[in-house]
């Protein structure tokens, strides 16, 4: 445990914004198989779902939680799937 008290204050601030990320990063996921799972049933709303799921990948990435090329190609993963299904 730190003893200086910036220190302290960023063992803190630390703690919060890992939350806030994992929370972040924990929905996303959720509507990453959300939306595959549409695209695997042939869900006739599975471009809306692959739409929300692209939003929710771009506003991680813009928050930092992932990486601009890791959004890139996890938005690319699904557009492809989306295209294959419609195929």
């Amino acid at each position: 445990m730190p003893n200086i008290k910036s220190a302290k204050k960023r063992v803190k601030v630390i703690a919060v914004k890992t939350n806030i990320n994992k929370t972040a990063s924990t929905e996303l996921k959720t509507d990453i198989k959300k939306a595959l799972a549409a695209v695997e049933a042939g869900d006739p709303d599975r471009a809306q779902a692959v739409k929300a799921a692209v939003k929710k990948i771009d506003r991680a990435a813009a928050k930092g939680v992932l990486h601009k090329n890791n959004a890139a190609r996890k938005k690319s993963a699904l557009a492809r799937r989306l295209n294959a299904a419609n195929a």
